[in-house]
């Protein structure tokens, strides 16, 4: 397929009428094969670039590479074909340099074209015009947005905006800085500036005169240099400018939402001069979309943190730790090599706390983590599980060696502390388990070094056991709860109580949620968090989840019935529910017999659920959505790091975990983060329910900050039914009638 003169195959295209439009459209189209030669192009696209088709001395476009023709702000041909390949981002606008004329902007439209002996990418070129800037900036705001929502990382963000902005004018140079401790500007992106000039800067101190990065960010306000030659802001920095052939810059602070600096968003020129209306307009959509990036990835690196690091500590938590033990346990697994779990327990420290204060007890602990830490090099772990247990992970580590580190840990410990005015000699108790003489997974592992550590205090604290058979209560435990569970099953012993969710606005309420209880003749009530995570391993969740769901809503049915007015309920849902196909038909079933109308169901999913590669799964919850059902993100923030699964799945809801919720009003650190996630929420149009509210002071701070539910103790504690009912009368005797008369939820979003 060629165009000399100006035609094209008649086997390839044999209609003449297209052909005709192909010839005669005022749109360039070219036809490039995979080494980046040009194989075809129609008579506009050979117009613009002012050569001829083919012509001697290789002054013709076919065989000659595309990117000497067509300018694409930076992007390699290797990189345009892979994108093309994979369907992922390329460049939307580039420029037709002609020999002797001046450039083409033009929009590009690339597509991957099959069928022929070998596959050819296809390029439809618009030319870009002033009254289609309008448009390439929507676009570009639009391809920003979609890599933010993707998740991916910030760095290739703000490059690709870079590089977009200029292809869009080519006669800028794009940097972004990002603002370091409120003092120093460090290089994030500037993909077109001479590395030179970038490492010169980066680094750089904020100051009223600090050229215009520099002083636009210690201003607050943008900078325009029209003349880096003579502006005084650059006496210091403009031979540096200078010689890279750097002569104007407007720079423009990026605000975050609280109106903070982040950093600062440049528009560099070769010459003096003053930016244009569109780059004005440019610019200002520019900055948004930085703020926007540099916030979402900052939320997300502080919720990756919460999520995986102790926040008193700064030690990995347990999620972190099972993630590296399970893949030291499998390359273990391969090379026969020996790992260690140490599982270490701070001796009499409920003492400590009670007798001292929390404050006191926290330090201790930060101490005892400093002092550990300092005892293992990389490629060990050290994490805290929660409270006063720490666990070591030692990949390559045997008993012998596991017994010489017990030994530094305890000599370690034993240096003295002084807290509040007292002097204390820290112990601790060490289980060890080894792999793998006493246990293959991390879990068994994991209880056999419990196990352990529970034998080195009855033998006196101070002092490290390692694992034995003889131990392993714990197994025993478990073997008689999995079979006290089924029986539970069978005899029905098991019940529901209900906890109210509460409008923060008009503190009427807005649904309950079911919560299992189980109470054993020799046990006692046992926990959900104990009898749960078994029932998902014997298989018997799914039996559960399905009892919990049709008691559940029959008795949403019956309150109804009684005249109480509850406007929904909640269920909770195991991941393991969704291996069942059945799911679908069963809410379906269940809602139809008890009369009970979609929207007035809630089923609660982990964000594990979530990270499930399964058609079936992601089928399951678009068809629960399209019955009508709202899908809630359980204990979110706990889970996993990408966000990118609020995107892609039907949720509505989000329900902020209680363990940020717990010391909102006490830790300072704490209310940022709880923003955040409240605020993502709210850009994805999801309805923000926190849990674990226990005070007034909490319920106030999260209303101030945008969250439209509350769930906790401050309301109500979890109750049977009828002791629900009397909560209700009395609760609604107490709160005022809603002032629009119509029920409807206050918050606008997602509900």
């Amino acid at each position: 397929m060629d165009f000399a003169d100006g035609t094209l195959d008649k086997a390839v295209m044999p209609d003449s009428l297209i052909r005709a439009t192909v010839e005669q459209c005022g749109t360039g189209l070219v036809w490039v094969g995979g080494d980046g030669l040009i194989v075809s192009g129609n008579p506009c696209f050979a117009e613009w670039a002012g050569r001829p088709a083919r012509g001697g001395g290789g002054a013709g476009l076919i065989g000659r590479p595309l990117l000497t023709v067509l300018d694409l702000g930076g992007w390699e041909w290797g990189a345009v074909w892979a994108a093309l390949r994979e369907e992922g981002p390329l460049p939307g606008a580039g420029i037709i340099r002609p020999l002797r004329a001046e450039p083409v902007p033009v929009d590009l439209h690339w597509q991957m074209l099959t069928g022929f002996p070998e596959p050819l990418a296809f390029c439809q070129m618009q030319g870009f015009e002033e009254r289609e800037r309008a448009n390439a900036i929507a676009r570009l705001q639009q391809d920003v947005l979609e890599l933010v929502a993707a998740g991916r990382s910030l760095k290739l963000v703000l490059d690709f905006l870079c590089r977009q902005v200029e292809t869009c004018a080519p006669e800028v140079t794009c940097s972004v800085l990002l603002l370091e401790d409120g003092t120093s500007l460090r290089h994030a992106a500037a993909p077109s500036l001479p590395s030179a000039f970038c490492a010169s800067i980066d680094g750089v101190r904020i100051g009223p005169s600090v050229g215009s990065c520099g002083t636009a960010a210690w201003r607050n306000a943008p900078v325009e240099v029209s003349d880096i030659a003579t502006d005084p802001l650059w006496a210091d920095y403009r031979d540096l400018a200078l010689s890279h052939g750097l002569a104007a810059c407007w720079s423009h602070p990026i605000k975050g939402r609280d109106a903070r600096v982040l950093g600062t968003f440049a528009l560099y020129y070769r010459e003096p001069r003053q930016a244009t209306p569109f780059h004005r307009r440019m610019l200002e959509a520019c900055v948004h979309l930085c703020a926007l990036a540099i916030e979402h990835d900052r939320a997300r690196a502080e919720i990756n943190r919460l999520a995986f690091y102790d926040t008193l500590t700064g030690l990995p938590n347990r999620q972190l730790l099972k993630d590296r033990a399970t893949a030291a346990l499998a390359l273990a697994g391969r090379t026969k090599q020996p790992v260690t779990l140490m599982f270490l327990d701070v001796d009499r420290f409920k003492t400590i706390n009670d007798s001292l204060g929390h404050a006191a007890g926290d330090r201790m602990l930060v101490e005892v983590a400093q002092r550990l830490t300092r005892l293992f090099p990389d490629g060990d772990t050290l994490a805290r599980l929660g409270g006063d247990e720490f666990v070591a992970l030692l990949p390559g580590c045997d008993a012998a060696h596991a017994s010489l580190v017990a030994e530094r840990i305890l000599a370690a410990l034993s240096l003295p502390i002084t807290i509040a005015d007292l002097t204390l000699t820290p112990t601790a108790s060490i289980g060890i388990a080894v792999h793998p003489d006493d246990g293959l997974d991390f879990d068994t592992l994991l209880r056999q070094a419990d196990a352990a550590m529970y034998r080195a205090k009855q033998a006196g604290r101070n002092r490290c056991h390692f694992y034995r058979r003889d131990m392993n209560e714990q197994a025993v435990r478990r073997l008689e709860m999995e079979a006290a569970l089924r029986e539970a099953l069978d005899r029905g012993d098991f019940t529901l109580h209900y906890q109210p969710q509460i409008r923060l606005e008009t503190q009427r309420l807005h649904r309950v949620e079911a919560l299992i209880r189980w109470t054993h003749a020799r046990w006692g009530a046992v926990s959900p968090m104990e009898f749960i995570p078994l029932a998902e391993e014997c298989g018997l969740v799914g039996q559960i989840d399905r009892w919990v769901l049709e008691n559940a809503v029959a008795q949403l049915a019956r309150w109804r019935a009684d005249g109480l007015v509850v406007p929904g309920m909640a269920v909770n849902l195991s991941p393991e529910r969704f291996a069942h196909g059945d799911l679908v038909e069963q809410v379906r079933h269940v809602l139809a017999v008890a009369r009970v109308p979609p929207g007035d169901l809630t089923l609660e999913i982990t964000e594990r659920l979530m990270m499930i590669e399964e058609v079936s799964v992601h089928d399951t919850l678009d068809a629960l959505s399209d019955l009508g059902v709202t899908l809630s993100i359980d204990d979110f923030g706990t889970g996993y790091s990408s966000l990118s699964y609020l995107k892609r799945f039907p949720v509505g809801e989000l329900k902020i975990d209680r363990s940020f919720v717990k010391e909102l009003d006490i830790d300072a650190a704490n209310r940022p983060l709880v923003r955040a996630m409240i605020q993502i929420g709210q850009s994805l149009g999801l309805t923000v329910i926190a849990e674990g509210v226990e005070r007034e002071t909490q319920s106030r701070m999260l209303k101030a900050d945008g969250c439209c539910m509350g769930q906790g103790y401050h309301y109500a504690r979890p109750m049977p039914p009828d002791a629900f009912a009397d909560w209700l009368h009395a609760w609604n005797a107490r709160v005022a009638p809603d002032q629009t008369g119509c029920g409807e939820p206050e918050c606008g979003f997602g509900l």
